[in-house]
């Protein structure tokens, strides 16, 4: 399995999957993971609700979620667990990478060895 979702996390993106739903194409829709060059440390993580994948994307069924993995950003997503946290000051989801080699102060980017793009400081 390349990513796992907590409990809380496959219960957060059910919600947003239901709340976007406008009459579309239900049968594939998911959420689509990747990674992107950004954030102050090179790579930054990408969620999108899709109503099918790109061709290349990897599917994986986690609990009543279709979660579609892009297939250039697998290597960096291998063995991920992502999870929601609910705060007093922030929510949202959080990765926890065993790829990264270090990762921003603000917690949206990371590096992963020496295939990390060049960063730029967190605005």
């Amino acid at each position: 399995m390349t990513l796992t979702l907590t409990e809380v996390a496959e219960l957060r993106l059910r919600a947003f999957l239901q709340g976007s739903a406008k009459g579309e194409n239900q049968a594939q829709r998911g959420v689509r993971f990747s990674v992107v060059d950004g954030g102050c440390s090179g790579y930054q993580y990408s969620l999108d609700i899709t109503n099918e994948p790109k061709p290349d994307d990897l599917l994986e069924q986690q609990g009543k979620v279709r979660v579609y993995i892009d297939k250039e950003s697998a290597p960096l997503l291998a063995g991920v667990v992502v999870d929601y946290v609910e705060g007093l000051t922030q929510s949202g989801f959080k990765f926890v990478n065993p790829n990264a080699t270090d990762t921003c102060g603000c917690g949206q980017s990371f590096q992963a060895g020496n295939c990390t793009p060049a960063g730029v400081p967190c605005s």
